[in-house]
């Protein structure tokens, strides 16, 4: 057990945690990254990249947030692979303690935990993750050009998921186990009206089917919920889209939070209700989830959080 002592604690890595990281330092703040239990965030499950700037090549999840962290650490960052488990922010200096019992004293806070995906929980879905199985279709929905791909979910987030798929696939299959959805009527409507998309009602996936050699999705054995038959649908890849769950517990005794429990921050400002707190990246962004605006937020965190540290300077 340490304890540690900074002008600036960034809790969570990912492209928010890192450049936020980056840009502290540059600034000669000296912070420290408390990287979380997902070392890199959800960019780690995602297989190759090519809508991040600056590489003329795609590049996989895990190799740029090494490069992102590798980049940090050049530039002096102390990071300190730990997850924060509790806050108190009602004192200042801030005090945050660890899961290994580590304590962290910071002037100012930027979180970056992010949001985590809601899976379907099936043991062949695990398996299959970032070979076929995506929680986006943005990031991994040019992959699939020309092939049959399916999405689960009934909400605004799966019509939005199968629509922005059919620019790529040859065929979406709309998966929900409902007979009606609960996307909105608008979003229904372009449902029905695009020729590309089949929605299969009441129905649930059982298992993700694939082969092992090279790993990779070949369909998925489906049962209708009414009367119990099981069938096969073979696609390429699965996006599932059942829902977010930003990473926010241990912060809602404290932060305001929208109903889906996201960070609320000032218009135009990564500042939350507490004054030398900041939240970054998909921790308050219910909206895009896309890296590049991730890390857009961690630069904004990053340079408030130098503007509140000059203030107190001045009191």
């Amino acid at each position: 057990m340490s304890e540690y002592t900074t002008q600036i604690l960034i809790i969570g890595s990912g492209p928010a945690g890192y450049t936020a990281a980056l840009y502290a330092s540059r600034s000669g703040l000296n912070p420290i990254l408390v990287s979380g239990s997902q070392i890199g965030g959800q960019l780690t499950i995602t297989t190759e990249i090519e809508n991040f700037p600056g590489f003329a090549e795609s590049i996989t999840g895990p190799e740029l947030m090494e490069n992102m962290r590798k980049q940090a650490q050049k530039l002096g960052v102390t990071i300190v692979d730990d997850k924060i488990t509790e806050v108190d922010f009602n004192k200042h200096p801030f005090v945050c303690t660890s899961e290994n019992g580590n304590t962290f004293t910071a002037q100012t806070v930027i979180i970056c935990t992010g949001s985590s995906a809601r899976w379907l929980e099936l043991p062949s879905e695990k398996k299959f993750i970032g070979f076929g199985v995506s929680a986006c279709a943005t990031c991994d929905g040019f992959f699939y050009r020309n092939r049959p791909v399916a999405v689960v979910g009934g909400g605004n987030s799966a019509a939005e998921e199968a629509l922005y798929l059919t620019n790529f696939a040859s065929k979406v299959y709309l998966i929900h186990r409902r007979d009606t959805m609960r996307a909105d009527a608008v979003m229904q409507q372009r449902i029905q009206n695009n020729h590309k998309i089949q929605i299969i009602w009441n129905t649930v996936i059982e298992e993700v089917l694939g082969t092992e050699n090279p790993l990779g999705v070949t369909g998925l054995k489906l049962k209708n919920v009414k009367d119990d038959t099981v069938s096969k649908l073979d696609v390429d890849g699965l996006f599932v889209a059942v829902g977010h769950h930003p990473n926010t517990d241990i912060f809602k005794e404290y932060l305001n939070l929208d109903a889906n429990g996201y960070i609320i921050t000032a218009p135009d400002s990564t500042a939350t209700n507490i004054k030398g707190v900041f939240a970054a990246g998909d921790v308050q962004d219910p909206k895009f989830r896309q890296a590049i605006i991730s890390a857009g937020t961690g630069a904004m965190a990053a340079m408030e959080a130098e503007r509140y540290l000059t203030s107190l300077e001045k009191e």
